[in-house]
């Protein structure tokens, strides 16, 4: 079974983590894959749809092994493949989904905030555990804090406990949470609501949001008019 498991249906890409045995983490090889997958490939998908094989793990995150014998240099090559990864799912023109099987942890649980949508499974466990393997969290557990709060933030980061998602959903992260055999069902009743728009108008939104996010709010009311205005042509 390949790593990175990648089918195109009706329109929506779906990008499954397959490596089920060991809770379906992520090597450096599939991140530049998925990375591929979501900045290219033909057609192009009306939505990405993140999700992981089996029914214990949407992903583990990075593989430890990817750790080993790291030094400065590969250290930092290490996370910038991460870094490219979370930014092109945060940055793509369509909607991205994640459909989060169970075990949602590091770089998987980054994914989970850098997507627009969040489904999980009742059974689902999130967490940024890098602090107890002796790394910080990092790239886009910056996110973090706008999903729960600066406290909640510091208390997942500092501990790196685990939490279900009833208590992600409380505090803000997930938009649906629901019994396991009925993730897909949800999963594909948000895709329905999602599908159809103008894709010039839905590319407008998503780079508003990344501008709401990043910039003052004076700057991205006016990038607002800028994508308005342009999407009437010239």
């Amino acid at each position: 079974m390949a790593a990175i498991e990648v089918r195109d249906d009706s329109g929506v890409r779906w990008i499954t983590f397959a490596r089920p045995d060991k809770h379906n983490a992520l090597t450096v090889d599939e991140l530049v894959e998925a990375t591929r997958w979501l900045t290219g490939g033909r057609p192009s998908p009306s939505a990405v749809v993140f999700t992981g094989a089996g029914d214990r793990a949407f992903s583990a995150g990075m593989h430890l092994d990817s750790f080993h014998e790291l030094d400065r240099e590969r250290a930092r090559t290490l996370i910038t493949h991460v870094r490219d990864f979370l930014a092109a799912a945060r940055s793509a023109p369509v909607p991205t989904v994640c459909a989060i099987n169970g075990h949602c942890l590091g770089a998987a649980f980054e994914l989970a905030l850098a997507c627009d949508i969040r489904i999980a499974a009742e059974h689902a466990t999130f967490g940024l555990p890098e602090i107890k393997v002796g790394v910080p969290s990092v790239v886009d557990a910056a996110l973090l804090s706008q999903h729960v709060g600066l406290s909640m933030a510091k208390e997942m980061i500092l501990t790196g406990d685990l939490y279900s998602a009833a208590a992600m959903a409380r505090h803000g992260m997930l938009n649906r949470v629901v019994p396991g055999d009925e993730l897909l069902a949800e999963t594909d009743r948000m895709l329905t609501r999602l599908a159809g728009h103008n894709p010039a108008v839905v590319a407008a939104q998503k780079r508003l949001f990344e501008s709401w996010q990043n910039t003052t709010l004076g700057a991205g009311i006016d990038a607002s008019l800028d994508e308005f205005a342009g999407l009437f042509g010239s």
